[in-house]
């Protein structure tokens, strides 16, 4: 019984969390600030959760150093995601071999 109420209860945070703001802005926001700032909240959110997950995914804050800054170079060259997320892979696992070597 208490694993109903355990989903009824995140099926109603659920709900009021993405009911909230069509209720609370039924017209259009005419602020530049604000607008400004909600344009930036779904970039914010993806980076705070994504950057710890990619400093805390090897064993060696080296390695993924290492990998971050191949993603980030190849990044800012506009290389396609898939190259970039297979080199920055590559370039983790051959930091970690390089670290376990020495």
């Amino acid at each position: 019984m208490s694993l109903v109420i355990y989903i009824a209860v995140m099926a109603g945070v659920t709900y009021l969390i993405r009911m909230i703001p069509f209720a609370a802005f039924r017209r259009q926001i005419k602020s530049r600030f604000f607008r400004s700032f909600l344009y930036y909240v779904p970039y914010a959110v993806l980076t705070a959760m994504t950057v710890p997950a990619i400093f805390y995914s090897t064993g060696s804050m080296a390695t993924a150093a290492f990998g971050t800054a191949v993603a980030v170079a190849l990044a800012y060259f506009d290389m396609p995601l898939i190259v970039v997320a297979l080199a920055a892979s590559a370039a983790a696992l051959a930091m970690g071999a390089a670290v376990n070597f020495i």
